[in-house]
């Protein structure tokens, strides 16, 4: 099994490996997969003067010519050099293409996959961890420390200071999507330009929630029981562009946080002492709408709704074109749920 750990994974990105050339980067961060999958193709890319060099594939338009793949990675480089696949995966089945490749890996060619978030053991992944040719990279949420080394970095790379407790706020407000996390501190790098150093004004001022594309909160309206906030939520996630998919797999997520809180809970610990201990943080905007879920959520009924939500999540998958309208009427069903409590 070639799954690479978390803590070895930018250094394993710092290298190509020529016994790997095939990279799998899948993940509930779909800004993270981009930009580790666009570092990557850069350094494969590096010294290369070939324009023609990288060619990018659809997942669905080869899932129909499996070996296309194969004959992408194999052709020779015009210029010479190395080859440079780039293969997103969307919502038809890429296995019998990957498996192919797998079985004859390019021996001048890097291939790199992007894909979302993919559970262990089945499908693609265990396709690519089961592999020797294969590098399999999780791509999760930012945790403290690397948003704390994401801020430091741009800020030392712009040349301007940051006070700590705006560094605090700044980090409250991020993590959930690595490009929008991006976004939001070169946003605010511009609007902090000419000043001696960034301040929790200048945060306050600029930055919005970055949290994944208002993901938290279709999730807080979902378990708090507001239909309407809901609604309004996903449809500006799903004008930004965010698949159902994704947005099923962070309320999933939000409903096990749930989950594990409400068990804190249980063994004899207060509410406000579960939301205080949950991690990641929980930023303070959130945190009546999260002790109101709390509250009125039992360990059986979130049960029940994770069940819920994880079927709509795979029904999702499998039917990508149906995929919002399934999201839909699922956290519609979990906004009700939380009413009825």
């Amino acid at each position: 099994m070639v799954a690479v750990r978390p803590g070895d994974v930018e250094a394993t990105l710092t290298r190509i490996d020529p016994l790997r050339p095939v990279v799998l980067l899948f993940g509930p961060d779909s800004g993270l997969v981009r930009e580790r999958a666009r570092a990557y193709l850069a350094r494969a890319g590096e010294g290369s003067t070939d324009p023609f060099g990288l060619v990018r594939l659809d997942g669905d338009e080869i899932s129909g010519d499996p070996g296309r793949l194969v004959d992408e990675a194999s052709t020779v480089a015009l210029f010479g050099g190395r080859r440079i696949i780039s293969l997103r995966v969307g919502s038809r089945n890429v296995i019998p293409a990957v498996e192919a490749l797998l079985a004859a890996p390019p021996s001048d060619a890097i291939v790199v996959i992007e894909a979302g978030d993919l559970k262990r053991g089945t499908g693609l992944r265990a396709v690519c961890e089961a592999s020797p040719h294969c590098l399999a990279i999780a791509c999760y949420a930012d945790t403290d420390r690397d948003l704390a080394r994401l801020i430091d970095t741009m800020t030392a790379e712009a040349g301007i200071a940051i006070d700590r407790d705006a560094r605090g706020e700044l980090m409250a407000l991020l993590g959930g999507d690595r490009l929008a996390s991006r976004g939001e501190i070169a946003k605010l790098l511009l609007y902090a330009m000419g000043e001696p150093r960034i301040t929790v004004e200048h945060v306050r001022a600029i930055v919005g929630d970055a949290s994944s594309l208002a993901l938290d909160e279709i999730a807080d309206a979902a378990f708090t029981g507001q239909p309407a906030e809901m609604s309004a939520a996903l449809a500006k996630a799903t004008h930004e562009g965010m698949r159902a998919d994704i947005v099923l797999g962070s309320v999933c997520r939000s409903g096990q946080a749930l989950h594990q809180m409400r068990l804190s809970v249980e063994a004899g610990g207060s509410v406000e002492r579960a939301i205080e201990g949950a991690r990641p943080a929980i930023h303070f905007r959130r945190k009546p709408l999260v002790e109101k879920a709390l509250r009125g959520w039992t360990l059986q009924r979130l049960e029940t709704a994770l069940l819920a939500l994880d079927d709509a999540l795979l029904t999702a998958r499998r039917n990508a074109a149906l995929g919002p309208a399934i999201a839909e009427r699922a956290l519609f069903q979990i906004a009700s749920a939380a009413r009825r409590g």
